[in-house]
């Protein structure tokens, strides 16, 4: 059993990565539902929490029947994050998360997200203002390092494990690779191997399949694994995965019928949390990947994001449920 503070996970947890514009509640509902152990939220600027930004105090928004979950938070400066933790734990997430990860430029230049990798001094500063300032579990997500010639994740890990960090997620990547070019969990390994590292690792990066996350947990013997894009449309592979892990065998592909049911709730817990015209026009996004690879979609598609009424679409979604029965998915 995995123990993040006093929270207990199963052996092995599959955790929702955080995503912008992706982890919300209804998202999050889906994969929970298909299997999710521990998710996170969206990540949250600690500046937007303290002006007040509507939309970062949107995404502290968190329900029962998701638990364990964790807010993620991100910013380059001690005051400003240690009064966003504070903020964060009035809501009472199970976890606090930072994200010391995120690759983008728009954040990076803000010195903050995988900015912090080029500066492990202020990465302590940053994390230890964030444990003081909560009762919660705090835990991390950050990268390998700011490039090949920079990999400081050694460091990082234990130098956060010595101030109290609870768990710490692992993308197998730099940030000069960004998402691209193939990740490289043998230094995920490293550091779980490290003798001192008594903290849970989890490994991020590149897993899209059931096959896969059995090999890469015999491989690199991480204490579970955390899914991202993967999962984005597709929240069976938790289970999946999961039955992978059991069986040896895989579990039949959802069909057409459990797509369209699948949009059916994002839809509408989209328009119960958000309101009818944000949850409608936040949710188009989404169809794409929900119905990758079905023949002959298109059409059906652009009328899914061209249509602006409940009711339009929830007849749409059934006349797309009945053009595909017996349709199979390879």
């Amino acid at each position: 059993m995995i123990k993040i503070g006093n929270i207990e996970l199963p052996d092995f947890p599959l955790l929702l990565a955080p995503m912008e514009d992706v982890s919300d509640p209804p998202f999050r509902r889906l994969c929970k539902m298909h299997g999710a152990d521990l998710m996170y939220s969206e990540f949250i600027s600690s500046e937007g929490l303290i002006r007040d930004a509507i939309k970062s105090r949107m995404k502290l928004d968190i329900f029962d029947y998701e638990r364990p979950v964790g807010i993620q938070i991100f910013g380059g400066d001690e005051e400003a994050m240690a009064l966003s933790s504070k903020i964060v734990s009035t809501v009472n997430p199970d976890i606090i998360d930072i994200n010391f990860g995120c690759p983008v430029k728009k954040v990076v230049c803000k010195g903050a997200g995988a900015g912090v990798l080029k500066d492990v001094d202020l990465m302590i500063r940053l994390t230890q203002a964030v444990i003081d300032s909560t009762h919660l579990p705090v835990t991390v997500k950050t990268r390998l390092g700011w490039d090949d010639d920079s990999i400081n994740i050694d460091e990082v890990a234990e130098r956060l494990q010595d101030i109290g960090v609870a768990a710490l997620s692992i993308h197998a990547r730099t940030r000069a690779q960004m998402y691209k070019g193939h990740s490289d969990w043998s230094h995920i390994a490293r550091v779980k191997n490290n003798p001192r590292i008594t903290m849970p690792i989890f490994g991020n990066g590149d897993i899209d399949s059931p096959e896969k996350a059995l090999e890469y947990k015999n491989k690199y013997g991480i204490d579970g694994i955390m899914i991202g894009r993967a999962a984005i449309g597709y929240p069976w592979i938790f289970n999946e995965i999961k039955h992978y892990f059991n069986t040896g065998e895989h579990l039949a592909k959802p069909t057409v019928s459990d797509r369209v049911e699948a949009v059916r709730n994002h839809l509408t817990w989209a328009m119960d949390w958000k309101g009818e015209r944000l949850g409608i026009v936040e949710t188009r996004p989404h169809y794409t990947n929900y119905f990758k690879g079905i023949h002959s979609f298109k059409t059906f598609r652009q009328k899914l994001v061209t249509l602006d009424k409940p009711e339009e679409l929830f007849v749409h979604l059934n006349e797309i449920e009945e053009a595909y029965v017996g349709y199979e998915l390879v």
